[in-house]
């Protein structure tokens, strides 16, 4: 499900060296997506992930987050076990795949080159993820993929980036969220063992414990208020 409040355009503006990478893909490569990459997933679920920018083979090239590269077969794989997808993830963007009570964003919306995205841009961004969040009126939890996530999630919810810092399984409160760190979950990370599928597991284990836990005391808090 898309908001167009808070996804970009197909042609946005904003940012010129990632309008020229972008035409420059879409002459070589034209039936790719090539075009700032929209959310997925639906907005009213409580949990959103927030990668960094689509990878230039994955949904650079399929529309879709995470969808065509190795950071997708484990994300995918993981909210799977945990019950946040139904269906099967076959790295293409009409294979079924289906997110539940989550939402899958990006920082940064257009392919970046190298990855790297710059200051400017991450900025320029934001008022999509800032959108991205407000949207969502069940969000009770975020998952920051790698701090370029992490520090501009923290900005998009009003708080300074040093006074939230990040590192792996972190877990902080911040505006009425619960924001859960993790290493992105790359190829470069998972060969160099900076980050492996146990510790990534580990950290929507522990989302999924918190939504959980947060229902458990929703129900109770329900059946307790006193009948007239």
């Amino acid at each position: 499900m898309a908001d167009s409040s808070s996804d970009a355009g197909r042609d946005c503006p904003r940012c010129p060296r990632l309008v020229a990478f972008r035409e420059a893909w879409r002459s070589r490569q034209p039936d790719w997506f090539n075009s700032p990459v929209p959310s997925f997933g639906p907005v009213e679920a409580r949990l959103l992930i927030v990668g960094l920018a689509p990878g230039l083979q994955g949904a650079n090239r399929t529309g879709r987050p995470f969808t065509g590269d190795y950071a997708g077969d484990l994300l995918y794989r993981t909210l799977l076990d945990y019950g946040f997808a139904t269906g099967a993830y076959l790295a293409r963007p009409d294979d079924g795949l289906a997110l539940r009570d989550a939402r899958i964003t990006n920082g940064v919306r257009c392919v970046p080159p190298e990855n790297k995205p710059n200051g400017q841009e991450i900025a320029h961004c934001r008022d999509f993820l800032r959108a991205t969040i407000a949207a969502m009126p069940n969000l009770t939890a975020i998952v920051a993929l790698g701090r370029i996530a992490h520090d501009t999630t923290a900005v998009a919810l009003g708080r300074r980036v040093s006074s939230v810092k990040f590192g792996h399984g972190a877990i902080h409160d911040v505006a009425n969220v619960t924001v859960f760190d993790s290493y992105h979950c790359s190829r470069y990370n998972t060969n160099t063992g900076v980050l492996t599928p146990q510790m990534f597991r580990a950290v929507f284990a522990a989302v999924r414990a918190h939504l959980d836990a947060r229902s458990h005391a929703a129900t109770t808090a329900a059946l307790e208020w006193p009948n007239p």
